[in-house]
């Protein structure tokens, strides 16, 4: 009995000086920034790298609209150095807890107050999309890194390096969504959505919004029996072959779609508002614009 109890001993005294051989600098010890959504934290933690410790609440494949915080994820987004939100009412469940954040006096950065914003197609409301045009997402990239290498103290010329690695990057991935979107004929550069996603892009490269199944930017809202008439009809004038789908949504509503349009129309799911899990194609941003261009070329050029 007495040789366990010694053996239980040296496995907790050994636990004990292994964790604290672990503690080092963590990532406690570093200023900590907050990223609501899965994009913008991708792009924030490619251009911290170590230097700065950042939680992103947003989980893969989650639709932006709808999900919320823990009241775990509301405190440490309160004790953040930095909060990075879009700001263009896109994060509907977790606005209030940001609001709460800036209100304690936390340091915010609001990407939609760098963006050339631009209006919904049905509506007046703004469109927080920006990011499906990556020269937009530069706009943010400019504003944000100088904030990231204040932040990171002695880091502070690798995080504005790793920046403005991540703007060539950008640039690149505007000149192939260039070229790929600019092969596919104008009659057949058209898109239809299951929501509005796309603005930012179709005003980029030239590209027609024929419509979405629900109105508006949020996925909180239900189609009307006359949206669907309507879009059935927008698909039918166009001879759309291909409609596409938020991957992070049920294809459901869109198949029902290419049923009602009594045609051959395939349903195609993209990543538009949040990453793939990690380890997929589209798990960061720059590889999501990239599948989405793919997706989009394969399936109006069918």
């Amino acid at each position: 009995m007495r040789r366990a109890a010694r053996s239980l001993g040296v496995v907790a005294a050994v636990s004990s000086v292994l964790a604290l051989a672990g503690c080092g600098p963590a990532a406690s010890d570093r200023p900590s920034v907050v990223v609501t959504t899965n994009i913008l934290g991708d792009i924030v933690e490619t251009i911290a790298g170590d230097h700065l410790d950042v939680v992103t609440f947003m989980p893969r494949d989650a639709d932006p609209h709808s999900f919320e915080l823990s009241a775990q994820d509301a405190a440490a987004l309160r004790a953040a150095d930095l909060v990075v939100s879009n700001g263009l009412g896109l994060e509907e469940g977790v606005q209030h807890h940001v609001d709460a954040s800036a209100g304690d006096g936390v340091a915010q950065f609001v990407a939609g107050d760098h963006v050339e914003t631009l209006e919904y197609l049905d509506s007046d409301a703004v469109d927080p999309h920006f990011w499906t045009d990556p020269t937009q997402t530069a706009r943010v990239v400019d504003a944000l890194a100088p904030m990231l290498a204040e932040l990171s103290g002695d880091g502070a010329q690798r995080v504005t390096d790793a920046a403005d690695a991540y703007l060539a990057e950008l640039e690149t991935v505007d000149a192939d969504l260039a070229a790929g979107l600019g092969s596919i004929p104008a009659e057949h550069r058209a898109l239809v959505t299951n929501h509005h996603v796309f603005g930012y892009l179709a005003r980029r490269y030239d590209v027609r919004i024929l419509g979405a199944a629900v109105p508006g930017g949020t996925t909180l809202a239900a189609p009307s029996a006359s949206d669907l008439q309507e879009l059935v009809a927008a698909i039918d004038e166009a001879g759309v072959r291909t409609i596409f789908a938020d991957s992070s949504q049920p294809d459901r509503l869109m198949r029902v779609l290419a049923d009602e349009a009594g045609r051959d129309v395939s349903v195609v799911p993209l990543l538009t508002e949040s990453l793939a899990p990690d380890g997929q194609p589209g798990d960061t941003y720059l590889d999501m614009m990239r599948q989405n261009l793919q997706r989009i070329t394969d399936g109006l050029t069918r």
